[in-house]
């Protein structure tokens, strides 16, 4: 155990600069190459879905169900008021949660501290996973939780590295990518409900501006955890 807790705090070193630049490049290739991003969306879904469950739960909100769906899609069900600041906060979290996560994915990893990072998935993952209410949410959580435990427990930390930038890099650049999808699904009348519609209907502040909203807090997570990796190959 000694051992266990050991390794969970260990500071690692940052890696090579090929490292850095090659897991960005991977990592643009599985959001910007659409036969791949139709799988490695799920992992953008399973953030978008745990931003609206934890905003939904710190609002007061009492949570009812997640569902993830093999199209990607997913639903995140909470009771109480259906209007007011909850309600707002539960729907606005849902599209800027994995960029949000990226950039404090990416802070964790200027603090060496690779192998912790790893072991706080491993423990939500399961707490969403109690939440999770059809069967191929239940195999996203769980296949996700197995891929990353094994990287965490069976490999040396220079795995370990690539892997924990690579994750961070595909949440900070996929975190983008739904944005313009949800505009371009909106535009072709195929979202009358989306998280933008309701937040307009709640707050009578037309979609578009939520939209607009998602895009820039989407974009500055991008600029602001690209930075945080990247910062010290940059000439000074």
């Amino acid at each position: 155990m000694s051992d266990f807790f050991s390794r969970l705090f260990d500071v690692q070193a940052e890696p090579p600069e090929w490292v850095i630049i090659g897991t960005a490049l991977l990592a643009f290739a599985l959001v910007g190459f659409h036969p791949v991003w139709r799988r490695t969306r799920h992992v953008v879904t399973i953030v978008h879905e745990g931003g609206h469950a934890a905003v939904a739960l710190l609002s007061g909100r009492r949570l009812q169900g997640i569902r993830l769906h093999s199209d990607t899609s997913g639903l995140t069900v909470s009771a109480g008021r259906p209007t007011g600041l909850g309600m707002v906060l539960t729907l606005l979290a849902g599209y800027p949660a994995a960029s949000l996560v990226g950039a404090l994915g990416a802070f964790v990893l200027t603090t060496g501290r690779i192998t912790l990072m790893l072991g706080v998935v491993l423990v939500l993952l399961p707490l969403m996973l109690i939440m999770i209410r059809n069967l191929f949410g239940v195999v996203s959580i769980v296949t996700t939780w197995a891929l990353v435990f094994a990287v965490a427990w069976f490999t040396e930390p220079d795995v370990q590295s690539a892997f924990a930038y690579l994750a961070v890099w595909f949440l900070l650049i996929g975190g983008v990518r739904p944005v313009f999808e949800l505009n371009r699904q909106r535009r072709r009348g195929r979202m009358p409900y989306s998280d933008a519609d309701q937040i307009g209907r709640l707050t009578r502040v037309h979609p578009m501006a939520w939209v607009g909203t998602f895009l820039s807090i989407t974009v500055l997570c991008l600029v602001a955890g690209g930075w945080l990796l990247a910062r010290w190959l940059l000439p000074e």
